[in-house]
C-alpha cells in the first residue's frame, strides 16, 4: 500500500494532554492534522491546545473526559460526527500504570487499570471506527500497548492484562477492517520518559525510598523521549507498519520470546528476582496474611 499521511487528516488522540499522547499531538499538527484531542486532565489540554494553536495547527474539537465512562465517550463521538463527520485516524494513547504483587494489590487497583486501559480503547473504537467504515474513506487505527503487552514483566499484572487485552483487539481488527482500507498499528513502548514514571503506582512499596528513587533515575536515563516515540508511532502508521516498536531493546526482546524460549524464560525470572530485592528494600507495609490467618 502507498504510504499514508495525517495531513489534512481528522486525527482523534486520546491522552493528548501529556507524554506520547501530547508529542504525538505536536508531531501531527505539524504534520497539517486537524485534531480531535481529549484527556482527563482539562487544564494541561488546555495548554496543549493553546501550543498548537500558536504553531499553527488545527484542533477542530477539545474535550476533558475519563475514557472509561462509555456515555462520555459516545456523547463525543456524537458532537464530533455532527459538526465535522467522522475521523480518519483513531490514536487510543491515553492509560494509567498500577504495579505490584497479587499479595498486595487492592480489588479497586485491578479494576481502575482495566477500566482504564482495556474498556476506553473499546469505548473508543466503538464510538469512532463504525463511522469511520460507513465513511468508507479508510483511515488508521493505532493502539497504544506496551512492552508489557508482549512480556511477563515482574510486577504488571494488571498493566499486562489490559495491555494484552489491546494487542488480542489489535490483532483481530487488522484482518477485520482490512477490507475497509483501515490500517491497524500495534505500538509496543519501552521505556519513554514521561510523567507516568513518577506517577505510577506500586502498591505496597514506598515510592520515596531511596532505593526506587535511584532506579528511576536509571530507569530516566536509559528512555527515550516522548517526541522519538511519537515519531515511530508516525512512521509506522505512515507505511501501515502493524508492529510498532519505540526503542530497539524491545524488538529484540519480542524476537527473543519468540525464537529463544528458554533465553526469555531465564531473562524473566532474573528480572522478577532484581523487581523482589527492590521491593523487599523499600517495602511501605507487610503483606496481608492469607484469609485463615485473618480468621484466626
Amino acid at each position: 500500500m502507498p504510504p499514508r499521511t495525517v495531513a489534512d487528516k481528522r486525527v482523534l488522540i486520546t491522552g493528548a494532554s501529556s507524554g506520547i499522547g501530547r508529542a504525538t499531538a505536536l508531531a501531527c499538527a505539524r504534520r497539517g492534522a486537524r485534531l480531535v484531542l481529549t484527556d482527563i486532565h482539562g487544564s494541561s489540554l488546555d495548554a496543549v491546545v493553546s501550543d498548537i494553536r500558536a504553531g499553527g495547527g488545527t484542533v477542530e474539537y477539545l474535550q476533558a473526559l475519563d475514557i472509561s465512562d462509555h456515555e462520555a465517550v459516545a456523547t463525543m463521538a456524537g458532537q464530533v460526527h455532527s459538526a465535522h463527520g467522522s475521523v480518519d485516524v483513531v490514536m487510543n494513547v491515553a492509560g494509567v500504570a498500577v504495579w505490584g504483587t497479587v499479595d498486595r494489590l487492592s480489588h479497586e487497583q485491578w479494576r481502575r487499570v482495566v477500566e482504564v486501559n482495556l474498556m476506553g480503547p473499546i469505548h473508543v473504537i466503538e464510538s469512532f471506527i463504525p463511522a469511520m467504515i460507513a465513511a468508507g474513506r479508510g483511515g488508521h487505527l493505532v493502539n497504544v500497548s506496551s512492552a508489557a503487552g508482549l512480556l511477563g514483566l515482574p510486577w504488571h499484572a494488571p498493566y499486562s492484562a489490559t495491555k494484552f487485552g489491546l494487542r488480542g483487539i489489535s490483532e483481530v481488527l487488522r484482518f477485520d477492517l482490512r477490507r475497509h482500507d483501515i490500517g491497524v498499528s500495534l505500538v509496543c513502548p519501552g521505556a519513554v520518559n514521561t510523567g507516568l514514571v513518577d506517577t505510577v503506582e506500586i502498591a505496597g512499596v514506598d515510592r520515596s525510598h531511596p532505593t526506587i528513587q535511584r532506579y528511576t533515575a536509571r530507569f530516566r536515563r536509559t528512555a527515550v523521549a516522548p517526541e522519538v516515540a511519537a515519531e515511530k508511532i508516525l512512521k509506522g502508521l505512515e507505511h501501515n507498519r502493524y508492529w510498532v516498536y519505540t526503542s530497539r531493546d524491545i524488538q529484540l526482546a519480542h524476537l527473543l520470546q519468540r525464537w529463544f524460549e528458554t533465553g526469555y524464560v531465564l531473562l524473566m525470572r532474573l528480572a522478577n528476582d532484581r523487581f523482589t530485592t527492590i521491593a523487599r528494600a523499600a517495602q511501605d507495609q507487610p503483606s496481608p496474611p492469607p484469609p485463615a490467618q485473618r480468621a484466626r
